[in-house]
């Protein structure tokens, strides 16, 4: 395992509007994996900010079912951190005002970052920041909403390598009263391919002063969150593939980057052991979360390649743990491992969840002829309002 010794250089606490966290590190939010269950995993192990998945403030706004439980946080969560997803100036204002008004968050997040085509073709994610009066309507009557409750956005560098976005985003989001600014440093058209350009996030870094700028994109492990931070002038690290399988990495995040008394353990000798232990137990948080043990079951089969990516776990076995039903045939399972098996090293390390690769990003028509909000532009934002998928 990597050297997790502490680093001689000076720890960083981040304040995010009157919120003040051990570490500066926040979970990003990713859909079908930040949800109740791995938050409190990852806290378990760690200090920071720890995001739910992306919420469709339409959806919230309507009350839908499955968006209500997903903005349910367990009692041991503090802070609350909610991210929102929307397109429409009002509909995100009045989401935000149920969050506040029902004491549902003590942090709300705005995603501009979202590169899927299903978000990216009806002017959402990362698509949306192009046109700029649009963004900075929604933003700031997001962050008058907010009130007290400090609101952040996360976004990309823009849509392609020709139509960046995010210094002008950067500035308005700053003058429109948001906590803190994150960047992950790809466009919408790189997905999650080839290397993060941490040279926007320096850059953006330059231009936003008043508020912390947070840095995501390529982040392994604590080393490279240091490394960001040291090159780039970031207040902190966004994580995200980077902690798929492995949510002790906030533990190491938080000794190398966090205060000294911030409670998080000592570094972990990672095992296979210790990897099984903590596989178990996030299977056994998706069964409280899901209130039902054959769905949490089937949730878990797919970070059963990330938990055990490198570790002696033969294909058999893998296909067992991918398929089983009940936390009885999970431990059956796991005590045919060798669970003294030790940490593999590099094998273990690196890359983690899908990188894909380059594509033309799904826009709607015409939506790049201006950075205006005509009139195909507004009834694609139509559209998009219409979704109320639940998350």
């Amino acid at each position: 395992m990597e050297d997790v010794t502490v680093s001689t250089a000076p720890a960083r606490t981040l304040r995010i509007g009157p919120l003040a966290l051990d570490a500066p590190v926040v979970l990003a939010p990713m859909a079908g994996i930040t949800n109740t269950a791995f938050r409190r995993l990852c806290r378990e192990y760690g200090a920071g900010l720890y995001v739910s998945e992306m919420i469709t403030s339409r959806a919230l706004v309507e009350r839908n079912a499955t968006t209500m439980r997903l903005i349910t946080h367990h009692e041991s969560e503090t802070p609350r951190s909610i991210q929102l997803y929307g397109v429409d100036p009002t509909t995100v204002e009045n989401a935000v005002r149920i969050l506040v008004d029902e004491d549902r968050a003590d942090h709300i997040d705005l995603n501009f970052g979202c590169p899927v085509p299903k978000v990216t073709r009806k002017g959402g994610g990362a698509a949306l920041p192009w046109k700029l009066e649009l963004f900075r309507d929604i933003v700031t009557r997001a962050a008058r909403a907010a009130g007290d409750v400090p609101l952040t956005i996360k976004m990309r560098k823009g849509i392609d390598s020709d139509h960046l976005t995010f210094l002008d985003a950067g500035r308005i989001a700053q003058d429109a009263g948001v906590a803190a600014v994150a960047l992950h440093a790809r466009t919408a058209a790189e997905f999650y391919s080839g290397t993060a350009d941490w040279s926007a996030i320096a850059a953006l870094r330059e231009v936003v002063t008043d508020v912390p700028v947070l840095g995501n994109g390529d982040i392994w492990s604590a080393a490279d969150a240091r490394r960001m931070m040291t090159e780039t002038g970031c207040d902190g690290v966004v994580v995200g593939r980077g902690c798929l399988g492995r949510p002790w990495l906030f533990g190491d995040l938080a000794r190398e980057l966090g205060e000294p008394d911030a409670a998080v353990g000592e570094p972990v000798d990672a095992t296979l052991g210790f990897v099984a232990r903590a596989f178990r137990r996030h299977a056994e948080l998706l069964v409280e979360f899901f209130e039902s043990e054959e769905r949490g079951c089937r949730d878990i089969r797919k970070h059963v390649a990330w938990y055990f990516k490198g570790y002696p776990v033969g294909g058999d076995v893998r296909a067992r743990l991918a398929t089983a039903s009940s936390l009885a045939e999970i431990d059956e399972l796991l005590a045919e491992l060798d669970l003294d098996a030790p940490y593999p090293g590099a094998a273990a390390e690196g890359q983690r969840g899908r990188a894909g690769t380059p594509k033309r990003p799904a826009l709607p028509d015409g939506w790049l002829a201006s950075r205006e909000l005509g009139e195909a532009a507004s009834c694609a934002l139509a559209e998009a309002e219409l979704d109320h998928s639940g998350g």
